[in-house]
């Protein structure tokens, strides 16, 4: 067989390969033509087989090429080429068709963004928690949105959705059935002659017991097993010896700072601490009634086993050593005297974060949970008393933001984050109740920034639906700031703390602010005016509604 080395085309014996433009043109010759006669060609011979493509295949010496290749493309080729260039189309058309079925066109709608716009194939009954699989968090670039009307709109759609609604309270015994083993831990009465709640439980090790080899505050974090490794060395130091039986002394918070975030919670338990009578818990925030009673460390992450209630009463029980060297003490035993020491607790997720119900309990027709933290502290602690810490919300978003982004972070940035939180909130708010969004785990874990945190009086209302309000002390950062000293003694005289000497109040309320901005995040300057005024616009609804409740007009924060 012979094959033509320019269009490999297959030659019978008798073709005079007429229809080859680079071998033949007009006054061609084939046997002074080069090519023809085989010069300055290599044959190379893979093996004597007969094969279906090619038989020989030669390799030229001479690399020049001619427009008129061009000319040489098989059918075979062309027909191909012509063939997946119409797959191409059929399959773009395809994706077109389907993105703009579910939404998913990096074509956006001016007003309904992301992972949350309305839809109508959802039924009025159907759960939240059917949305983590149908929703999905938005990754569309849309730094194009700086356009302050056209944000403006949404957030005139969410505010027109805002609708504060009182929560209905769970029953004790629907607490009981959730929580069963809380329940058989805790006692419903503590000892009367001590301030904090506390109360003795037996103890059933032996002296080479290690109380906290279970603890999983001490095995998941290698921080805290220096504290462990102390309370191991004096924990038999402490026990309770009765009728031939080893008691232990337990203790949960008198009171809590519940929140919020990025709003001087830290500096307020620096200060606090310092105070003669109060003590905290060996870790600054367990996080353990919003998250590691969950198995949560961190939620991107996944469940971890979940934190038993003992593991959080371990955290207390330094302070617990302590009031029970007061309750030992002669004059407790003789004269009736009670133990004024108290104990707090400063996770400041508390007051907000309820992410992880949507994983744990049954879900409600209408989105909500059916049970919050406050729900089971409550039931525990009647009398506990609860400190917030609040700040513009608009402020703290931009702190919360620049303290939380790990990277690329300026104000354009936050803006497009902002954009783009505000966009998702609206399409779930369409859908859903307030409270169904603010506590939806998966419209939190979409949004670019937490918008969420900011709502205040959403958080407050419901806290107020299971505390009085007497039990409730709501401070302001900017007050904190600028005048310490008073808002050091209206936390004194919540709490019911005993005077102090001049020396002990100076030492108090003159150190230094704790957790301040870091110097890297303060060289990014403040965030921009639009984005201010646009934050602004969407929690002016909110910030009216708790002045309305606190009888505050300064939580309008209309000077910062």
């Amino acid at each position: 067989m012979r094959y033509c080395i320019n269009c490999c085309i297959h030659l019978l014996p008798n073709d005079l390969h007429r229809q080859c433009f680079r071998c033949r043109g007009p006054d061609h010759n084939n046997q002074k033509c080069p090519v023809c006669r085989g010069e300055n060609k290599i044959p190379l011979y893979t093996d004597r087989k007969q094969m279906k493509w090619l038989a020989v295949l030669e390799v030229r010496t001479d690399h020049c090429e001619s427009w008129n290749g061009f000319f040489c493309l098989r059918k075979g080729k062309l027909c191909s080429l012509m063939f997946g260039l119409i797959i191409m189309t059929l399959v773009m058309v395809s994706y077109m068709l389907t993105g703009a079925k579910h939404g998913l066109l990096l074509i956006p709608s001016p007003f309904h963004y992301g992972a949350f716009a309305s839809n109508p194939s959802l039924m009025d009954n159907e759960s939240l928690s059917d949305m983590k699989d149908y929703y999905q968090p938005s990754k569309m670039n849309i730094s194009y949105v700086k356009d302050y009307p056209s944000i403006k709109l949404i957030i005139d759609t969410i505010t027109s959705k805002i609708e504060f609604i009182t929560r209905q309270r769970p029953d004790l015994e629907e607490l009981r059935k959730q929580e069963p083993h809380m329940f058989s831990v805790i006692p419903n009465k503590f000892l009367p002659n001590s301030k904090n709640p506390c109360w003795y439980e037996e103890y059933r090790g032996n002296t080479t017991t290690d109380p906290y080899a279970t603890n999983s505050y001490a095995l998941y974090s290698k921080r805290f097993r220096i504290i462990f490794d102390y309370l191991r060395k004096v924990f038999w130091n402490h026990l309770y010896h009765y009728k031939d039986k080893h008691y232990r002394l337990r203790c949960l918070p008198h009171f809590y700072i519940i929140g919020q975030p990025k709003c001087g919670t830290t500096d307020l338990y620096d200060r606090l601490r310092l105070h003669p009578d109060v003590r905290f818990s060996a870790i600054k925030e367990p996080h353990w009634w919003t998250r590691k009673r969950f198995g949560i460390i961190r939620l991107r992450d996944g469940f971890h086993d979940r934190y038993p209630v003992e593991d959080y009463l371990d955290l207390f029980d330094l302070a617990a050593h302590q009031i029970q060297s007061v309750l030992q003490s002669e004059a407790v035993k003789e004269r009736g005297k009670r133990s004024n020491i108290i104990i707090g607790e400063a996770s400041a997720s508390t007051m907000w974060d309820n992410n992880a119900w949507i994983f744990f309990y049954d879900n409600s027709t209408e989105g909500e949970p059916p049970f919050l933290i406050q729900d089971f502290i409550h039931a525990f602690q009647p009398n506990a008393k609860l400190i917030i810490m609040l700040r513009d919300p608009v402020e703290r978003l931009y702190s919360d933001y620049l303290y939380f982004a790990s990277a690329n972070k300026s104000a354009e940035d936050f803006h497009e984050k902002v954009a783009e939180s505000l966009q998702l909130f609206e399409g779930c708010v369409l859908d859903f109740s307030l409270r169904a969004c603010v506590y939806n785990n998966t419209l939190n874990n979409a949004m670019p920034v937490r918008l969420q945190v900011g709502l205040y009086v959403v958080y407050l209302l419901d806290w107020l639906t299971v505390f009085n309000k007497d039990q409730i002390l709501v401070l302001r950062l900017e007050d904190h700031a600028s005048n310490m000293r008073y808002t050091m003694h209206m936390v004194f005289q919540f709490l019911d703390l005993g005077p102090l000497s001049e020396k002990q109040e100076a030492l108090i309320t003159k150190s230094p602010a704790s957790n301040t901005r870091r110097p890297e995040d303060r060289s990014l300057g403040p965030m921009l005016p639009t984005t201010k005024a646009i934050l602004r616009d969407f929690y002016r609804p909110f910030n009216t509604k708790l002045a309305q409740v606190l009888f505050d007009d300064a939580f309008l924060w209309k000077r910062t």
